[in-house]
């Protein structure tokens, strides 16, 4: 029998002014459910992303239908899991999970799809031959499953760790062919987006609790196009940078939307309607920023 009533968080790190629990009961409360979503913020209470598998056990104990995680939990929600959906597995990265009727824990993935709606609505005719990415953690798994999935010619991932931009970039020509993806150090960057087409940024830098550029500006240039995945702000540092040099460019919020949008689904069984659900964030961030302009 459907159910009416709901009750799902969000476990990450400096999580609190996430617009994901609005958008959620918003639209829940246009379908007649009832529908808890509440913010777990390691930050908060003092934890760091080893305390997941602990919360997440916790929330099923109380009765949770599921779960959103982000940063920095990803990839270290995975072992605390019963079991994988195919592209949360093929990731090796989990941002949604739903309690099942037989209390398993399923871990799946609606950042790949999310990012992927939000870049052919928001950037439908740049080029695609060679693509720049900065990060490859949990974020970065799931965009660089869905630019390549959109269509890119070739990846080029870059993070600080040298084994975890290997890993992905590994993962990524096994899923979709030799050639198509490569790791660097950010030592090479400079030298990368001379050539490059676009640049996709990954990384928490950027945030409100993570402020900053995630590369010099100066390596930014008018050719390139840049998406972002950070959605609080808005604008962020990066995206303030590359339109000043008229760049094209993408925020984070569409993907914050139609991630939303896929886990709202999973979650309570019922088709969402995005283009509502788009013009409640639209409407929630004109309120925060109202709020603290």
């Amino acid at each position: 029998m459907a159910k009416d009533s709901y009750l799902v968080g969000l476990i990450g790190s400096g999580i609190g002014p996430s617009l994901t629990p609005a958008m959620h009961e918003r639209e829940a409360d246009r379908q007649g459910l009832r529908h808890l979503y509440r913010i777990i913020d390691l930050d908060r209470l003092g934890v760091g992303a080893e305390a997941v598998g602990d919360l997440v056990r916790s929330a099923r104990d109380l009765g949770f239908d599921g779960l959103n995680i982000t940063h920095p939990c990803k990839q270290a929600v995975i072992e605390h899991l019963d079991a994988l959906s195919p592209q949360a597995e093929a990731l090796g990265a989990v941002n949604t999970i739903v309690f099942e009727e037989d209390g398993r824990a399923v871990g799946h993935n609606t950042d790949v799809t999310g990012f992927a709606a939000s870049f052919a609505r928001g950037l439908p005719d740049v080029p695609l031959e060679r693509v720049v990415q900065l990060g490859a953690g949990g974020a970065g798994a799931a965009v660089a499953h869905a630019m390549l999935t959109l269509g890119a010619g070739r990846i080029t991932v870059v993070d600080p760790l040298p084994e975890r931009a290997a890993g992905l970039a590994d993962s990524l020509n096994r899923h979709f062919g030799p050639g198509r993806a490569a790791a660097a150090g950010p030592d090479r960057l400079p030298a990368l987006l001379t050539r490059a087409d676009g640049l996709v940024h990954a990384t928490p830098t950027g945030m409100a609790a993570h402020p900053g550029l995630p590369l010099p500006a100066e390596l930014l240039h008018p050719g390139l196009w840049v998406a972002e995945v950070v959605y609080r702000p808005l604008e962020t540092e990066l995206l303030r940078a590359a339109r000043a040099l008229g760049c094209a460019t993408l925020d984070g919020g569409g993907m914050a939307v139609f991630q939303a949008v896929d886990a709202f689904r999973l979650f309570t069984g019922r088709e969402p309607d995005g283009a509502r659900m788009l013009a409640d964030f639209t409407d929630l961030v004109a309120g925060a920023v109202a709020a603290h302009p």
